[in-house]
């Protein structure tokens, strides 16, 4: 009988803890909240296109650079003149919102007449981040490096390269 005792009494103790551990007195509750900031959707305006001016070929290789504030550099053997220009951009969004600032490569390839191209490499940003005004805008530039071929092909020669502005 004792030991029947002891079953019952080890039985019933061990129910009597389970039961205790999830009475009220254990459990609390609280209140969270969710938010949620809506920003204007951002828009870029390509105000001037990188140029790197008229350029005259020779009978070697070379480059011709545009620095982000717009100073050209003619590489060796080549002429260059025209109106040369760092590539201008502007975009809008919410006032006072940070923003980074990325382009899609850092390369890209200029086509011309008779399936003639022209690489353009070390596509750079003026800035990298930055915050639109009070206003809602934001203005920055762009330069690169064009890579002429010895006796270039003569004619108009264009491309794209993509530039990327996103809230932080």
């Amino acid at each position: 009988m004792t030991r029947k005792f002891y079953s019952a009494a080890l039985a019933g103790a061990a129910l009597l803890a389970v039961s205790m551990g999830a009475t009220s007195a254990n459990a609390a509750s609280a209140t969270a909240t969710a938010t949620a900031k809506i920003v204007t959707p951002i828009t870029i305006t390509q105000d001037t296109q990188l140029n790197f001016g008229t350029i005259v070929p020779s009978a070697s290789a070379s480059t011709v650079s545009i620095s982000v504030a717009g100073a050209r550099t003619c590489g060796a053997g080549l002429t260059c003149s025209g109106s040369p220009a760092a590539g201008a951009f502007h975009a809008t969004g919410s006032a006072n919102e940070a923003v980074t600032l990325s382009l899609g490569g850092t390369t890209t390839t200029l086509n011309g007449p008779s399936s003639s191209t022209m690489g353009v490499s070390g596509l750079a940003l003026s800035i990298s981040t930055g915050s639109f005004d009070g206003t809602g805008n934001i203005n920055f530039t762009t330069g690169g490096t064009l890579a002429v071929g010895a006796n270039q092909t003569a004619g108009v020669y264009n491309g794209n390269y993509t530039v990327n502005v996103n809230y932080q």
